[in-house]
């Protein structure tokens, strides 16, 4: 009897926490409730660029680095799509300034409480709030985004687009061309 009762109330707690969880209103966090699912990486920007304010939703799981080709190490939210920064944003103090239109091409990444990161140094990862109240990324305090013309994970179609947006690297800054051989033939 005892164990069923302890089975009871295990089942009891379980059930009123999922249903906590289904009842927290993420706006109330500074972040608004649609968006393209593009800021989450689970599909093609350009496909789901219809909205410029990225929901809870599309929260970005976290971040990391991978090797490209022609950049070097370049950095990515985990599902893999390029993360990039806007030179006409202020890291000191960080100012996100793509709003509006620019946003339709240049999707926010909103920042997310204990992100995993993998390759960037934690001191690295910031927040800056938003002029509509959201929370977005930072990487060395360069507010994060997108580029919706990525319609691959991988691609780095975004990077010197208009000579002001740029892919980071891991310390933040604006990615590079790779240039020189290692020796090896250029292969």
């Amino acid at each position: 009897m005892r164990k069923i009762v302890l089975t009871l109330a295990v089942a009891a707690a379980a059930a009123l926490s999922l249903s906590a969880c289904d009842s927290i209103d993420l706006t109330k966090q500074g972040q608004a409730t649609e968006a393209p699912a593009a800021a989450a990486g689970t599909e093609a920007p350009a496909a789901a660029a219809t909205s410029a304010v990225p929901s809870a939703a599309a929260n970005v799981a976290g971040v990391k680095v991978r090797d490209d080709v022609t950049l070097g190490k370049v950095v990515t939210d985990w599902k893999g799509w390029t993360l990039y920064r806007f030179e006409k944003d202020t890291p000191k103090p960080p100012k996100s300034n793509c709003e509006g239109d620019c946003l339709a091409k240049w999707p926010y990444v909103p920042y997310v409480e204990n992100m995993k990161i993998e390759g960037v140094d934690q001191k690295l990862i910031g927040k800056v709030t938003r002029s509509d109240g959201s929370l977005q990324l930072t990487i060395n305090s360069w507010p994060a985004y997108r580029f919706a013309g990525d319609t691959k994970v991988g691609e780095t179609k975004g990077q010197g687009v208009g000579g002001t947006w740029f892919a980071f690297t891991p310390e933040g800054k604006k990615a590079q061309a790779v240039t020189g051989d290692s020796g090896n033939g250029g292969y």
